[in-house]
């Protein structure tokens, strides 16, 4: 029986070499997609990631990747873009192939129900099923009924000890638990270290509210500055990943890289390949003999 406590080293000495390896027990996994037991994990991008690119050089870098997966950040397309722009960017991405899982950041700073109204319209045009935003204790009540209107999910995004709205992903828990079941968390596990949270047991208590993930990894837990290539730092990614595995989450891993912003896609490449790898591991050790 796996162990929860399971070590990175542990988890990659089982893991094969190959990306592509063959299904053990009907799971699959393959280089964007891996589903183990019940759960259906897409490794995708925050394409915030992507910041100092255009469109077109983000979507050539996203399926260099090799995964489909895209959470598009404003830059990639302005929130304030006509609908002829809108539906240009949207056949720009269907013609590479990439899958449009949201969009965002997205601030409902602003107590505006017009503001608001454009943002969702935004999303709907484009075909964003998801919003990830940042809204404000006043603002996070009143998007509900535009989540029930325009049937677009919303995932707060918790930004850490400098957030004075939602901090923790706990902090968000407490007022989406009482809203449409559309409305939930976007943990972001760097951000949810940084404040003292377990990550762990965040996503945990989050259960089905968990909508959406941001990934980065930190050489010091507590230090935004100190972002590494995933699996370099010290977050407990096999740990993450085993605990969204028993929860059967069936949503997007979008991996947030914030450094080296003028070259992003070598330590990109090192993080999407520590995270297939440690995959890999998880179902060898759950599933071999």
């Amino acid at each position: 029986m796996l162990k929860h406590a399971l070590s990175r080293r542990a988890v990659l000495r089982s893991a094969p070499a190959a990306i592509g390896l063959a299904a053990l027990g009907g799971q699959e996994l393959s280089a964007q997609e891996v589903k183990i037991g019940g759960a259906d994990l897409k490794l995708g991008v925050a394409s915030y990631s992507f910041r100092k690119f255009t469109r077109a050089q983000a979507i050539q870098m996203t399926k260099e990747l090799g995964t489909p997966y895209l959470n598009v950040k404003d830059v990639h397309l302005a929130l304030n873009s006509s609908p002829e722009e809108i539906d240009q960017a949207k056949k720009e991405f269907a013609d590479a192939g990439i899958i449009l899982v949201g969009c965002g950041n997205v601030s409902f700073a602003k107590d505006d129900e017009a503001d608001i109204r454009q943002k969702f319209e935004y999303a709907k045009r484009a075909g964003f099923p998801l919003i990830v935003c940042a809204p404000t204790h006043t603002t996070l009540p009143k998007l509900d009924k535009f989540v029930k209107e325009y049937d677009i999910k919303i995932a707060v995004h918790n930004h850490g000890p400098e957030d004075k709205n939602f901090p923790t992903p706990q902090s968000v828990l407490a007022v989406v638990k009482n809203m449409d079941r559309r409305c939930g968390l976007c943990i972001d596990v760097g951000h949810t270290s940084r404040t003292g949270a377990d990550i762990v047991e965040s996503i945990a208590e989050a259960g089905p509210r968990l909508l959406d993930m941001h990934v980065k990894d930190l050489s010091d837990p507590m230090v935004k500055e100190s972002q590494v290539a995933v699996g370099d730092g010290k977050l407990p990614f096999p740990q993450i990943f085993m605990q969204l595995i028993k929860m059967k989450y069936s949503a997007s891993v979008n991996l947030e890289y914030e450094v080296h912003e003028n070259d992003p896609l070598p330590g990109m490449q090192k993080s999407f390949s520590y995270m297939r790898g440690v995959l890999a591991g998880i179902r060898g050790a759950k599933y071999s003999a």
